[in-house]
């Protein structure tokens, strides 16, 4: 454990091993999706975006080159909409592909409660019907108030509900760490 700022902070992803974990992803995409002529990657606002584009990267050394990538945005798509704010921050979706008939794989980084998941596959669906959705997720931190589950994890990790995960995405490389919530956001 380390101090950032006033938080305890904790690594449970060193570069190396986040590395590793998007390479063992995308070769388990490939291993699923054998062949596959109509597979998209699509990241979810703000964290699966990144971590979307290092998979489609591991896929392509892999010799595997998506036939499409973009992204979501769930936040008019979220349950919670009313509660966050007068002025939520709304993104734009990216998807100049048709979805019908395409496996896509959704990207986020760490998976809490599902409901973010849900709120991008019912963003998804109303762009067309996709023969199947896959989920990859880099951190599962488990807690799910949904019935969600990821197809590709990069780690599973037990944690308390009051700590926060955060993936930090950078030109040297990425890292995972945790850090307790900051009174007020819990």
């Amino acid at each position: 454990m380390t101090s950032e700022g006033e938080y305890e902070v904790s690594e449970i992803l060193s570069v190396a091993d986040t590395g590793s974990a998007v390479a063992r992803m995308a070769s388990e995409i490939v291993a699923e999706n054998p062949g596959a002529d109509e597979l998209a990657v699509v990241g979810i606002h703000t964290g699966g975006v990144p971590l979307a584009e290092r998979i489609v990267a591991a896929l392509e050394r892999l010799g595997a080159k998506p036939a499409a990538t973009g992204t979501v945005d769930i936040t008019l798509y979220r349950d919670d909409l009313s509660q966050i704010g007068p002025a939520p921050v709304v993104r734009s979706t990216d998807i100049t592909f048709d979805v019908a008939g395409m496996t896509v794989v959704l990207v986020d980084d760490v998976i809490f409660t599902g409901r973010t998941v849900r709120a991008a596959i019912d963003n998804l669906m109303d762009l067309g019907r996709p023969r199947r959705i896959e989920l990859a997720v880099l951190v599962d931190r488990g807690g799910r108030e949904l019935p969600v589950q990821p197809d590709f994890v990069g780690t599973r990790v037990d944690i308390e509900r009051d700590r926060i995960i955060e993936v930090l995405f950078g030109d040297d490389g990425d890292r995972v760490i945790t850090y307790p919530c900051p009174a007020g956001r819990r």
